[in-house]
């Protein structure tokens, strides 16, 4: 994990699909649930999506409230 990814994670939109438009940490949980059983897509996206998969699945979303203030 890149040490920027986190703030990605709350800058970033989805570029495709149901949810296009809209911030990846604002992604439903069980869109990146899909994605972790269908698999994630290359790249930088895939990357992200798989983190925020683990902080949803995880329940940790709360990490990333202090980001959304800057």
């Amino acid at each position: 994990m890149d040490s920027q990814d986190l703030e990605k994670l709350v800058t970033r939109t989805m570029p495709f699909g149901k949810y296009e438009g809209r911030v990846i940490a604002d992604l439903p949980g069980g869109y990146l649930a899909w994605f972790a059983r269908q698999g994630f897509p290359a790249g930088e996206l895939g990357r992200l999506l798989a983190l925020m998969y683990q902080i949803d699945h995880n329940d940790l979303r709360g990490l990333l409230r202090p980001l959304r203030r800057r």
